[in-house]
């Protein structure tokens, strides 16, 4: 089996190549290859993930090389782990939007629909040269905003799948609150990416019962703390949030904060040269405890489930995953990508159905929809106008005055990444 991470320079790989090591029996990898640009990422990371293979005595072949098409060549599986623009970019969209008092973020609002016009023209070019070489191969997509990038893919008729870990992340707080084994453990996860609730909570599977009231009755301060919004808040909705709804129940408050305090993206690229001076010790055989603080924890675990299940090896018979609609939510077109429980198979991801939605979280979902339907428009086609109109319908931004003023800003700061600007 080969194995090919587009982006493999990233300072999240070890994490990726400790599940891979660890969990080889789900996921008989032969051949990892490593493709990247940037040549020095690639010696410091490509050297780690060697010495993480062979303390764990993992057999298989690292690659490393920047040359895509042969990287993808015959390729079973493609993981997008890609950051057009680097931190450089990540920091402006953290920081450009809140000139106009919106959440400035690199996955949601303005910054986030920077990042998807930065991104979405290079993923699909990647996905055409994966075609080329092996038309059968599996895109597994972490490349963020997942929802829209999956849903460029998907639309253009490549064989792709949506991975993000919120989901693993309340698997694994929630089994270990409960005193289970994560894989008994089956969330009502329902919504889009980076917008989405826990409705339920089930033990031993879909038909199990629900512990989610137990939950929030003995742990819901906890809970709370994690998502950062308020217990009385949590108490009054009857589910978990994501982490990403305070964005928008919090918006204001988010703002003041963002505005007093140094930005994620300075943090991560402090935290990434730091990372890298370590890849380099030729004495370090694991992945550093640093790297849990740089975010994607529980990813490598997740991506090889994902990988397993599409590649018919084994893997969760379901799964959290980004894929087609196609009537699971009524409110929204079959073409929308969702975040949802799915059964997984080398078929492909099989959304479970979805019970009735609260119009609380209905609405909310079809307005982002809405965005994003948006959103790829203007990634795809390019324009000043398909730009503002995206903003517009954005509920985080939503005023004329401030989608025009945030166009302009979002076209200055990201010219070099825009063919058409």
């Amino acid at each position: 089996m080969k194995l090919t991470v587009v982006g493999g320079g990233s300072t999240y790989t070890p994490e990726l190549i400790d599940g891979f090591a660890r969990l080889r029996d789900t996921l008989p990898v032969e051949e990892l290859v490593l493709v990247d640009p940037d040549a020095e990422r690639l010696r410091l990371v490509g050297g780690l993930a060697r010495r993480i293979f062979a303390k764990q005595g993992h057999d298989g072949r690292i690659v490393t090389t920047s040359d895509l098409d042969a990287g993808v060549e015959d390729a079973d599986a493609v993981l997008l782990q890609l950051r057009v623009g680097g931190q450089a970019a990540r920091q402006q969209d953290e920081t450009w939007p809140l000139e106009c008092g919106c959440v400035g973020q690199e996955t949601t609002g303005a910054g986030g629909l920077a990042k998807a016009l930065r991104t979405v023209p290079v993923v699909l070019d990647i996905a055409e040269r994966v075609r080329r070489t092996n038309p059968r191969a599996w895109i597994v997509d972490f490349t963020n905003p997942v929802g829209i990038v999956t849903r460029a893919l998907l639309q253009t008729g490549h064989r792709a799948v949506g991975l993000c870990n919120v989901a693993i992340g309340f698997q694994r707080t929630f089994a270990n609150l409960l005193g289970a084994a994560p894989a008994d453990v089956h969330l009502g996860h329902v919504g889009l990416n980076h917008l989405t609730w826990e409705t339920g909570v089930r033990l031993g599977g879909p038909e199990g019962a629900d512990v989610l009231p137990r939950l929030l009755a003995e742990h819901g301060d906890a809970i709370a703390g994690d998502v950062r919004l308020p217990r009385p808040l949590l108490d009054r909705l009857g589910v978990v949030p994501s982490y990403y709804l305070r964005y928008y129940y919090a918006h204001d408050e988010v703002v003041n904060e963002l505005r007093t305090k140094p930005s994620r993206a300075a943090e991560v690229a402090q935290m990434e040269r730091e990372l890298l001076t370590m890849y380099g010790d030729p004495a370090l055989d694991e992945k550093p405890a640093l790297l849990a603080k740089r975010g994607g924890a529980f990813y490598s675990e997740a991506a090889v489930d994902l990988a397993a299940a599409l590649l018919g090896g084994g893997g969760s018979p379901y799964q959290v995953v980004n894929a087609l609609n196609k009537g699971t939510l009524p409110f929204l077109p079959d073409d929308a990508v969702i975040e949802v429980q799915a059964a997984v198979g080398p078929a492909g991801p099989a959304p479970l159905p979805v019970g009735d939605l609260d119009p609380l979280f209905s609405g909310l979902i079809a307005n982002v929809t809405a965005y994003e339907e948006l959103a790829l428009e203007a990634a795809l086609r390019g324009g000043r106008d398909r730009v503002f109109r995206a903003l517009l319908a954005h509920p985080l931004i939503g005023q004329y005055d401030y989608a025009d003023r945030l166009t302009d800003q979002l076209i200055a700061h990201n010219r070099e990444h825009l063919a058409w600007a």
